[in-house]
């Protein structure tokens, strides 16, 4: 490995490494990539027809490099749905692929009206028709179209009452799949007897293709049964909307159709590829991390729990080193509401992290979401040091009074060390570089 003679403060250290990781999974290179897998399922099951549809914070993205590797002539009809705010441009530099914008992490009409249409494409599809799907992070929400009996309205619900009680993206998706027309593999019953090649970003913990984007057009392995014990576990059976309970109660007793699984003939010619991961990203930013001439060790590729005791638990981590050091991670933690203000998880472990190394000098966090944003703001995440909480309690501020009412995005707007990036178009969960001298 060359190192770079290059001598930077710890703070633009990080930076270059968050830089370099999220290069690393960039839609258009990844997508690139697969071109001639592409081509080659279109000989090798001699299909007349190309339908591109996509559903995800990448997708637009992934659309692109879709049009410019395989060229327009090749696709016969398009639509990608993505997050407000990710389209960059007059529709997203697409000439053949529609693109439209929807909400997230709660689903909106948007999203319902986009679902509706990818549908129509492809329920008319047949054995001569190749279905290429682009899936990214994000696509449970943007891709939305509720269970028969179950409203739009009803779904938002569900999903906020899970998204505030804590569940984890596997138990969420549990139980999105189970109510919805298009999710846990039902997508690949829609289009069948096309065959699909769909080209995965994950943005899950172990890059499980029933889990990214609630796996469409992947078996499911899990139940109604399973969906009822995440409904159990947070004990929302008495406040989830009655149409939801019906539906899971009624599937958990056999009396709905179960989603399809493995051996189902929907996917007989289902091809379901992850191009793209958080492992990458985080071994990227290692590569990064060496050539500045630091001693980079991942920590782990799976970071998961209450954001706030991941910051805790890195914390402790990296107290532990002294001498250049660059400490990496990634995965994705969660947080319970039990307050009334506004951050995501990476801005919650950030402040978390600093409160546990106020002091300390030498330490250096960045936590941020490799989508750029960060629950319902407009940071990746923040930065911070020995010197963060310090500052903040000369501004008067109480950083233990933030945390508890989960605020720590206005703490760190009040003491400038929020990161943002806006969005990067691709999205495989969340990445902390921690950076010792």
């Amino acid at each position: 490995m060359v190192k770079e003679n290059t001598l930077m403060n710890p703070e633009e250290t990080a930076g270059r490494i968050f830089r370099e990781a999220l290069r690393a999974v960039d839609p258009s290179l990844i997508v690139r990539n697969c071109a001639d897998e592409i081509r080659s399922r279109c000989l090798d099951w001699n299909f007349t027809d190309l339908i591109v549809t996509g559903f995800g914070k990448a997708s637009c993205r992934m659309a692109a490099a879709v049009e410019e590797t395989l060229g327009t002539d090749m696709i016969s009809r398009g639509l990608v749905v993505t997050k407000y705010g990710h389209i960059n441009g007059r529709h997203g530099g697409l000439k053949k692929i529609k693109a439209c914008e929807a909400g997230h992490p709660i689903p909106d009409e948007n999203g319902l009206r986009a679902a509706g249409e990818i549908i129509n494409l492809l329920r008319d599809a047949d054995e001569r028709t190749l279905v290429l799907c682009l899936v990214s992070g994000g696509g449970s929400a943007l891709f939305v179209s509720p269970y028969n009996g179950i409203t739009l309205h009803e779904k938002q619900e569900i999903t906020d009452l899970l998204l505030r009680a804590g569940a984890d993206i596997t138990e969420l998706n549990a139980v999105r799949k189970h109510i919805s027309a298009v999710k846990g593999g039902r997508l690949a019953e829609i289009a069948y007897p096309a065959g699909i090649v769909s080209l995965m970003i994950s943005d899950v913990i172990g890059d499980k293709i029933d889990v990214i984007a609630s796996g469409p057009t992947a078996p499911d392995t899990s139940t109604y049964r399973d969906a009822l014990d995440v409904i159990n576990k947070f004990n929302l059976a008495g406040r989830a909307p009655a149409a939801v309970m019906d539906v899971l109660n009624r599937g958990g007793a056999g009396e709905l159709p179960e989603t399809p699984k493995e051996g189902n003939p929907v996917f007989s010619k289902v091809v379901n590829t992850v191009i793209g991961s958080n492992r990458r990203a985080l071994e990227a930013a290692e590569r990064k991390a060496l050539s500045l001439g630091l001693d980079a060790e991942i920590i782990s590729y799976e970071l998961t729990g209450e954001a706030r005791e991941a910051g805790k638990r890195l914390a402790e981590k990296a107290v532990q080193y002294s001498g250049p050091k660059c400490l990496i991670s990634g995965g994705e933690t969660t947080v319970t509401v039990r307050g009334k203000g506004k951050g995501g998880r990476n801005t919650e472990l950030a402040l978390s992290f600093a409160m546990e190394i106020e002091g300390i000098d030498g330490i250096t966090l960045l936590s941020a979401g490799t989508d750029g944003t960060d629950g319902p703001t407009d940071a990746a995440g923040a930065i911070v040091d020995g010197r963060t909480v310090a500052k903040a309690k000369s501004m008067g501020l109480d950083p233990a009074e933030f945390l508890e009412n989960n605020d720590s995005y206005n703490f760190f707007r009040k003491t400038g060390s929020l990161l943002i990036t806006g969005p990067t178009g691709t999205n495989v969960m969340d990445v902390q570089i921690i950076c010792r001298t």
